[in-house]
């Protein structure tokens, strides 16, 4: 895949499984990174020069001003991944609100003001291409995922009218939908559900489907597909969602 070499992109959620795998191969393929994540003590204590990271966190109120204190205005960012975000389990009868308040401050709040700020500086170069993991729980119901589902759904279409928004200016805006993904989040998941098998095969209690493939994504799946939409061979598909499942929801 070509168009990363000397260019910079920016990675939110860079400590979790999905974002070290993006923001490595992007390196790999010869590109600057700017790595923003909350977790700032989970950092490599090296590393591989062109890369900086930024400790923040998207739900709080002063994301901005921490971007503006720490990317200098000439510095000019060619592209975005958008993947922090968390999830809070509960059924939807009993969850309090204060969940639902926190998982949209990071899930869409958090991924709007990333993409406004990026983007704004995107446009006076007439080039960019941003792309933000949501979820196939944003197509597909999920039993006690309600905040998760809504806000990945919620995300999806925010990011479409960024594409239509911004493809006047040069600048391609792509989702990716991942299904089940061998990281933190989706173990923590399958802990408190009590799943384990069933993720692959199927749950009817849970109203789940399987997996036709039989095997949970791995980070780097996810980390090709995203390469792919930033790379110039995606340079004409914009506002499109990829699913990345191994056909856990059947294609639609």
């Amino acid at each position: 895949m070509s168009g990363f070499a000397g260019k910079t992109f920016a990675v939110t959620g860079a400590c979790g499984g999905i974002g070290a795998a993006v923001w490595q191969g992007l390196h790999a393929l010869g590109a600057r990174l700017i790595l923003i994540d909350r977790e700032a003590a989970a950092w490599p204590t090296e590393l591989p020069a062109g890369v900086r990271c930024i400790a923040a966190d998207l739900a709080g109120t002063d994301i901005s001003v921490v971007l503006d204190a720490k990317i200098p205005s000439d510095v000019r960012i060619d592209g975005l991944v958008n993947i922090a975000g968390i999830q809070r389990m509960g059924a939807m009868l009993e969850a309090p609100v204060e969940d639902f308040d926190a998982t949209f401050a990071v899930n869409v709040r958090g991924s709007y003001i990333m993409t406004q700020w990026i983007a704004r500086r995107m446009v006076p170069t007439g080039a960019g291409s941003i792309v933000t993991v949501s979820s196939t729980s944003g197509r597909m119901p999920r039993v006690n995922q309600g905040f998760y589902c809504a806000s990945k759904a919620a995300l999806t279409q925010m990011m479409r009218v960024f594409g239509l928004e911004l493809a006047r200016h040069g600048i391609r805006v792509n989702t990716i939908a991942p299904g089940s993904t061998d990281t933190e989040m989706v173990r923590r998941m399958a802990g408190s559900m009590g799943f384990g098998s069933e993720v692959l095969t199927g749950s009817n209690a849970s109203f789940r489907l399987g997996i036709p493939l039989n095997r949970v994504a791995e980070p780097e799946d996810i980390a090709n597909a995203v390469k792919f939409l930033l790379s110039d061979e995606a340079r004409h598909i914009t506002m499109h969602e990829l699913i990345v499942d191994g056909g856990g929801t059947l294609g639609l």
